[in-house]
């Protein structure tokens, strides 16, 4: 139960910093044709998961607990593509060059396509 505590206050804590971070992005950039708050806060997962995961795997400085809630917890509730990106990497430096090519198609590829069925059984369950 507490590991779920973990995950849950650093989502909350990892949600609103996304709202906020995306917002004041979107905002100052002045674009209304482009999701620059949307990229900058998965390029700044990116930057924090690929720094918090080098200092974890040199110096162990995380506890499962703590991997939990900064990991897990508020890295997945800022974005997912955190994860994603670490996880491609972890394969390419594996030199499994295949499987990160793979990874990343499948997810870009079936992500879209997974929105557009979303929509269009929306549309039609809807009209």
């Amino acid at each position: 139960m507490t590991n779920i505590l973990l995950v849950g206050i650093g989502g909350l804590i990892g949600s609103i910093t996304r709202y906020l971070a995306s917002g004041y992005v979107q905002q100052a950039s002045k674009s209304i044709d482009f999701p620059f708050g949307t990229l900058a806060v998965n390029v700044i997962g990116c930057f924090i998961i690929g720094f918090l995961a080098q200092l974890a795997e040199d110096r162990g400085v995380f506890t499962t607990q703590s991997r939990l809630f900064v990991f897990t917890g508020f890295l997945g509730g800022f974005t997912t593509f955190s994860s994603f990106g670490n996880e491609t990497l972890n394969l390419a430096r594996d030199s499994q060059m295949m499987n990160a090519f793979a990874n990343v198609g499948a997810n870009v590829v079936l992500g879209l396509f997974a929105v557009w069925l979303g929509r269009t059984v929306s549309y039609l369950i809807w009209k």
